[in-house]
């Protein structure tokens, strides 16, 4: 079985341009821990992102499973000065009998992006990487070169920050878009989800690290939320006559999740909430927000502080809750 034969004298330091659709699983697996191995410096391009000639003058560019037109164009114009031209693929891409099962858009995508570039990709003289042995066997016409795949670690530093908020908290979630998108700007290390349909992912399907979660009934969320891990939870509550009636239970489903909770003033969370004590309790101001919510997911003992606190005010509320049943007359009967 013939892998990658690294040779670091004659490959090391150089820039190689991963032409992808999107991140995904191809090149985190496969492509880049190969050129990191080579000693290279890797810069991740979409379809459209295009460097200039200076760029790729002397530079590698690896295509990972598709090879878009705009990219033809440049590569035809600039091979000559490349140091390599490579074409990763960890599926059958380059033959359409291989994907004939698979649905009819899937195969068209195919078509266009990959099994029709075979022939160019033979003209440009480029180098064939494979996932598998039996692909390289599949293309040993080719002398493809056989990419082992490397574990992929999540970050034990990844915060999560979250918004649980149903249909009816269509006004505060579409206020909270831009408060999100800077805050995942500002800090690589954070992660955001929220619940929604469509109409939520089309609002937040642009940004980084953000995860949507089809909404579900009562039983199967609490299941849902017991097996994730959240550090900050949000309730941006814009003042409007909906939200006037709402109760604080939402600082209870934020501090179970053993995360602390940002509240809007004049919310029943902001009621009962003491600021910078058991969470904090923020203006509705975008910029306000952003800092706040930065300050909380990056000061580790400030957040457990606060989450302590907030775990025995969830214990006291709750014990004042049963309490208020049999003081309102005395009686079993008293609520009713």
């Amino acid at each position: 079985m013939n892998s990658l034969n690294i040779n670091h004298q004659a490959y090391t330091g150089l820039s190689v341009y991963v032409v992808e659709e999107q991140a995904n699983p191809s090149s985190d697996f496969f492509v880049l821990p190969a050129i990191r191995a080579l000693g290279h410096r890797a810069v991740r391009c979409h379809f459209a992102d295009l460097p200039t000639a200076a760029e790729l003058s002397g530079a590698i560019v690896v295509f990972v499973r598709y090879v878009p037109p705009q990219w033809v164009k440049l590569v035809e114009s600039m091979r000559t000065q490349l140091h390599a031209l490579i074409f990763f693929m960890d599926d059958d891409v380059l033959d359409l009998d291989a994907s004939s099962d698979m649905p009819w858009h899937y195969q068209l995508k195919l078509m266009r992006l990959s099994a029709s570039r075979s022939r160019w990709l033979r003209r440009q003289k480029a180098v064939l990487w494979v996932s598998t042995p039996y692909l390289q066997q599949k293309y040993a016409a080719w002398q493809p070169r056989l990419i082992l795949p490397s574990a992929v670690m999540p970050s034990d530093s990844l915060r999560r920050i979250f918004y649980h908020g149903s249909a009816s908290h269509q006004v505060d979630i579409r206020w909270l878009q831009p408060v999100i998108a800077e805050v995942l700007y500002q800090d690589a290390s954070l992660a955001f989800e929220i619940i929604g349909g469509q109409a939520i992912y089309s609002l937040y399907k642009g940004l980084p690290r953000v995860s949507i979660v089809h909404p579900m009934r009562w039983p199967n969320y609490q299941a849902f939320v017991a097996m994730q891990t959240y550090h900050v939870g949000l309730n941006p509550l814009q003042d409007i006559p909906f939200n006037r009636a709402r109760s604080y239970t939402k600082f209870f489903d934020i501090t179970r999740c053993k995360a602390v909770g940002i509240y809007s003033p004049g919310s029943a969370c902001a009621e009962i909430i003491c600021d910078q004590h058991d969470g904090l309790v923020v203006e509705l101001e975008r910029e306000a927000w952003i800092a706040a919510i930065l300050k909380l997911a990056q000061d580790e003992q400030l957040r457990q502080t606060l989450l302590a606190n907030a775990e025995t005010k969830m214990r006291d509320l709750t014990k004042l809750a049963q309490h208020s049943y049999a003081d309102q007359g005395g009686a079993k009967n008293a609520l009713y």
